[in-house]
């Protein structure tokens, strides 16, 4: 069987992910990876097929997608040239995981596509919202990447399509301590505003992994260190609790490793809304901005316990089987 494992670049999430199903579904055929857009942080070791362009949100430094940055990063007309000429055909599965220009070719050729992302569980209206929904960001949940089935991913299993997350190995793999310190990733910020707020509180360490800078510097309380892999498992596994985004794999990992955990989604980013929304409703405490009462929020936090134990099994071997038995009923 040749397999075609098509993953959306935009942040770490889907490549972290993709490396732990890969090995699973090299069990029943060849497989080929794409890869669009141009967000990621993390590698796969394995051979890419097709490193596409594709369609990428780029992170701001005020909390948001810079707007005019990711429509200077568009590239319409190569982004149909790709959708055109990707020979779908030439594959028996398509697995996309929110990847549009795969999803787009299988459509119009009307090849089947099985969704296998986190994306995906938002087509349930059993998986939480927030208060306010938005409409045009429900139509990209539906069409930035169309599929034929799909399995997806989420905190809880909202749906029967819907399974928890796939935890990384290498996090599996981990001993958890807990060093004092706070593991911080918020991408949509500037190091210097982080580190105004950070500063306040000079009784705690914060490590700080920024997409803004290239060499790792200290300054007073605060690390502040370019993304790694490694250092950040490392950072995450020895400390006391993350500040991060509305993501998905990251709080998910923080939750696994017993973490206290404290969300800022990004502004005008829908999905991490969603995101949040679901990890409030699990006792997460979120923070839709940073902004002056900030410090007054962090203090807050830190002295509150916190104490949720997700149930998050390794059943990533059952779930490239169901995938392949769904594969099998649409063919």
């Amino acid at each position: 069987m040749k397999i075609l494992f098509a993953i959306q670049g935009t942040g770490n999430g889907h490549i972290s992910r993709a490396k732990e199903i890969l090995p699973y579904l090299q069990q029943y055929g060849q497989v080929d990876v794409l890869i669009s857009g141009t967000q990621a942080d993390v590698f796969l070791e394995q051979p890419i097929a097709y490193l596409l362009h594709g369609f990428s949100f780029i992170f701001g430094q005020k909390g948001g997608v810079d707007i005019w940055a990711t429509i200077k990063k568009l590239k319409l007309f190569r982004l149909l040239a790709d959708i055109k000429h990707l020979p779908v055909k030439n594959y028996d599965l398509v697995i996309n995981d929110f990847e549009p220009i795969s999803a787009w070719a299988c459509k119009i050729r009307k090849v089947p596509c099985i969704a296998l992302s986190h994306q995906s569980a938002f087509l349930s209206p059993k998986t939480p919202r927030p208060t306010q929904k938005s409409a045009w960001a429900e139509l990209i949940f539906k069409y930035y990447a169309p599929c034929t089935n799909r399995l997806s991913f989420h905190f809880k299993s909202y749906d029967n399509y819907i399974y928890t997350p796939v935890i990384r190995s290498e996090i599996r793999a981990l001993e958890p301590k807990d060093l004092g310190h706070i593991t911080v990733y918020l991408p949509a910020y500037a190091d210097e505003l982080l580190l105004s707020y950070f500063e306040q509180i000079p009784e705690v360490r914060w490590q700080i992994f920024s997409k803004h800078c290239t060499q790792a510097y200290q300054q007073n309380n605060v690390s502040v260190r370019p993304i790694s892999n490694t250092g950040f498992n490392q950072s995450l596994a020895n400390a006391h609790g993350l500040i991060t985004g509305g993501g998905f794999e990251g709080p998910a990992e923080a939750l696994f490793l017993g973490k206290k955990l404290l969300l800022i989604p990004m502004k005008n980013q829908y999905e991490q809304q969603c995101n949040a929304s679901a990890a409030s409703k699990m006792g997460v405490p979120v923070i839709q901005r940073i902004g002056p009462d900030f410090v007054a929020q962090l203090k807050g936090w830190l002295q509150k316990p916190f104490t949720f134990k997700p149930n998050f099994p390794d059943q990533t071997n059952q779930i490239v089987a169901d995938l392949m038995k769904r594969f099998s009923k649409i063919t």
